[in-house]
């Protein structure tokens, strides 16, 4: 919701000043601080994980969405950063966890075609708010 949230106000603003807006990865911008190769494991609700591998910033796999488990098949960096990354390389037993945030630091980092997205959220699993029944 909060993201959610900040994409409509910056919508609002962009309209309020004229300016165009473009949205950004975060993944990207975590790997982008830390180099690659680099896998990157974001919290994600429900025990879950939010994780992208980048053997290249500009090609990065699809995110996705799994338990640590899960992920700790998928990911094969040594290095994961991100608030995730901790479970990640406690699931697989190997590995260095870097516990990071994306910095805005890093966005000239992130190549262009991850830094000129939609402004709108990328979902990696169906949202938990679910409409009413009919009675």
């Amino acid at each position: 919701t909060g993201i959610r949230v900040g994409i409509a106000a910056a919508h609002g603003l962009a309209i309020g000043w004229g300016i165009e807006i473009a949205g950004m990865s975060s993944l990207a911008l975590l790997a982008a601080g830390a180099g690659v190769p680099v896998g990157v494991a974001v919290q994600g609700g429900h025990g879950e994980l939010f994780v992208e591998q980048f053997d290249d910033l500009a090609c990065p796999t699809p995110m996705l969405n799994c338990t640590p488990a899960a992920a700790a098949k998928l990911i094969t960096s040594d290095v994961i950063v991100g608030s995730g990354a901790v479970a990640l390389v406690d699931a697989r037993g190997a590995g260095q966890a870097r516990d990071a945030l994306p910095s805005a630091l890093n966005a000239l980092r992130v190549p262009e075609s991850l830094r000129t997205l939609a402004p709108k959220p990328l979902y990696a699993r169906a949202p938990d708010a679910r409409a009413k029944e009919a009675a």
